[in-house]
């Protein structure tokens, strides 16, 4: 079953046990999904919409939420920053579990040794290496961080 379908299947469930909360948020999805859809028809690259693509826009939209949750916590708007995070973690669920900090941080250090990276120069290289083999479950605004940390020593 493909994730768009999954998706649809959940937004249907959530229909009939009337959970509002769910619905908006699989609304919001499904409607990104579609404009996904419509810009890859129409582009000149034309191809079918695949997992890869859903799973890019989930991480695009947990990151637009994320930003959010971080201005609604320092404005104290405890009623939106409780409707992001539930978007956040209905939105999670369809992407492969993320790396914890301290895994994050191993394979960092491991990459960095692995392509004998020596400075900040380095970044984009280890930034390749990590995004060709952890592009899934890897926070890369975290490995970010870390990487500028380790190269800037």
């Amino acid at each position: 079953m493909s994730l768009k379908s999954k998706i649809e299947s959940d937004y249907q469930n959530s229909l009939k046990s009337k959970d509002k909360g769910k619905i908006s948020t699989y609304r919001l999805i499904l409607a990104s999904i579609k404009d996904l859809d419509i810009a890859n028809r129409s582009g000149p690259k034309k191809k079918e919409t695949d997992d890869n693509d859903v799973k890019q826009l989930l991480k695009k939209m947990i990151k637009q939420r994320s930003e959010s949750i971080e201005i609604y916590k320092k404005n104290n708007r405890e009623d939106l920053l409780k409707v992001e995070e539930n978007e956040v973690s209905i939105l999670s669920n369809y992407l492969p579990k993320q790396l914890s900090d301290e895994e994050t941080k191993n394979i960092c250090l491991e990459t960095v040794k692995k392509i004998n990276a020596q400075s900040i120069k380095d970044m984009g290289k280890v930034m390749g290496e990590l995004k060709k083999n952890y592009s899934d479950n890897l926070d890369f605004s975290k490995a970010g961080v870390i990487l500028k940390e380790v190269l800037n020593k």
